[in-house]
Parts: C-alpha cells; structure tokens; sequence
C-alpha cells in the first residue's frame, strides 16, 4: 500500500469508527456506570472482534480476488453501495436516541457480542478490504501495514468514547448522539461511497 493509500484507508477507518453506533454508546454507558480503567475491558472487547473481523476479511478477500476477479469487481461495488446505503441511513436516524443492544455477561463479554452483531460490522469491514486491498500484492504485505492503523484508530476511537462515559457522566451522551456531527460523517460514508463506486468502474473499463 503506497503512502496515499494508506492517507485513504487511515481516514475511511476514522470515519468508520468514529460514527456513534452501538458501540459507541455502549463505551460511554459502562464508563458512566463503571468508570476508569474498569470500562476500557468494553475497549478490549472491541478490539478482539476487530482483529478477528480483519483476519477474517482479509482472507475473504484475498481468496476472491485470486479465484474469481469478476466477483471480486462486484464485491466492490456492493461495498460501496454499503457506504452510500450507510450514509443515507445515517442522515435519516441522526435525530433518533442511538440504543445500544443488551447482552449478559461481563463487560468484556458484552462489548464483543455488541460489537459482533452490530450491523455494520460485517459489510463494512468487507467494504474497507475490497476498496483498499490492492488484489497483485501478496495480502499478508498488506496486512502488516492495515491492521496497525486500523486497530490504532479503533482504539483511540472507543477509548475516547469510553473516556467521555467515564469523565463527563451521562452529559457525554449528548456529544455521542450530536445530529450536526452525525449528519456529517453520513455525508462523508456517502461521498467515499460515490466515489470507491466510480473508481472501481472506471478500473473495469
């Protein structure tokens, strides 16, 4: 991955994780109702999926794009339509409570499962891996340069988060269901979806 890309990737994975969802919320409640450094388990929770979620990816992908690069071609494009659908939905549930899904267990436990059935999850990070990963360089070269960024980014994101829960009390809330800022990471997953949609056909020509 050249420089460039990795600016790309590095700034789709920010607004990828940034945006409050799920588990978003879920780190700012158990900081307010656990506090420091209990409620960074939620964090580990997170970056547990995350890297099996990568693995996962990456394997996917690298395995379509060697077998069969016309669906691999269409995996792009449904991963950018994914973005723009992401975008859209985003905009429409910006002024709604954000809930968090339930699950028992410990907070470790809990912040996996939440993060694991959260919906984006899936489609998005197949998304990151079909736009970003470049199909003639070895996958594991890429890798090492990938999940760095990704997991670094991931755990600034729901530290902070988790932080706020803990710093701030239940006021920190306001900031995660913010309409002005979640509108405005909706603008930004449609726009990288126009435009990963409009590079993947302009490479197919």
């Amino acid at each position: 991955m050249t420089f460039h890309g990795l600016i790309i990737f590095a700034s789709f994975w920010a607004v990828f994780v940034v945006t409050p969802g799920p588990n978003a919320v879920n780190c700012v409640l158990t900081g307010v109702s656990d506090g420091i450094p209990r409620a960074f388990w939620t964090v580990a929770g997170i970056l547990t999926q995350a890297s099996l979620f990568l693995a996962l990816s990456a394997f996917g992908v690298s395995t379509l794009s060697v077998s069969s690069p016309s669906a691999f071609f269409v995996a792009k494009l449904i991963g950018a339509g994914f973005l723009i659908y992401t975008g859209i939905r985003g905009w429409i549930m910006a002024t709604r409570a954000i809930q968090a899904k339930t699950a028992s267990g410990s907070i470790y436990r809990r912040a996996f499962m939440i993060a694991t059935i959260n919906p984006k999850s899936v489609a998005g990070y197949l998304a990151a891996f079909t736009q970003f990963v470049d199909p003639s360089v070895p996958i594991g070269r890429q890798m090492w340069v990938i999940v760095p960024t990704a997991l670094t980014l991931t755990t600034i994101s729901y530290a902070t988060y988790t932080a706020l829960g803990a710093w701030m009390g239940r006021t920190a809330l306001a900031a995660a269901m913010n309409v002005t800022l979640r509108r405005g990471l909706a603008v930004c997953f449609v726009i990288y979806g126009v435009l990963l949609g409009f590079s993947a056909l302009l490479g197919a020509v």
